[in-house]
């Protein structure tokens, strides 16, 4: 029997998407930031940022890379793979990455009344979400 390795993020992209290839693969790391708020003990709101690192592949790696520019809303469906290695000097090494299987794009934020619609246009023309 499979375990469940299943995460859901949303968030906004906080820099803009980096691509690459790995191993013959088109890769997209989309760095996102998810914010939290809660109240403490002491009845206090909290806000709290985590930061995640999101992989994408072959098409929709091209389409992340495309449509996710810094402060837009994402929403990503994935699981968590952890990666080891050793280092130089021996030492063991490990990182958990968030690998991308559903990404869905929230729409583009309007900043004036009078700015243009084209880039929203844009987007309802391309998939508003992604899967592989």
């Amino acid at each position: 029997m499979n375990s469940l390795n299943q995460i859901i993020l949303e968030g906004n992209v906080v820099r803009q998407p980096e691509k690459h290839e790995a191993k013959g693969h088109k890769v997209c790391t989309v760095p996102i930031a998810v914010n939290r708020r809660y109240k403490n003990s002491s009845g206090e709101n909290v806000d709290e940022v985590s930061y995640f690192n999101i992989s994408t592949f072959g098409p929709v790696a091209d389409l992340c890379e495309k449509w996710c520019p810094k402060g837009r809303g994402i929403r990503v469906v994935g699981r968590l793979k952890q990666s080891t290695w050793k280092t130089e000097d021996g030492k063991n090494r490990s990182q958990i990455e968030i690998i991308a299987e559903h990404v869905e794009f929230k729409p583009f934020k309007k900043t004036t009344e009078h700015e243009s619609d084209s880039q929203e246009e844009e987007a309802v023309q391309e998939k508003e979400a992604v899967s592989f």
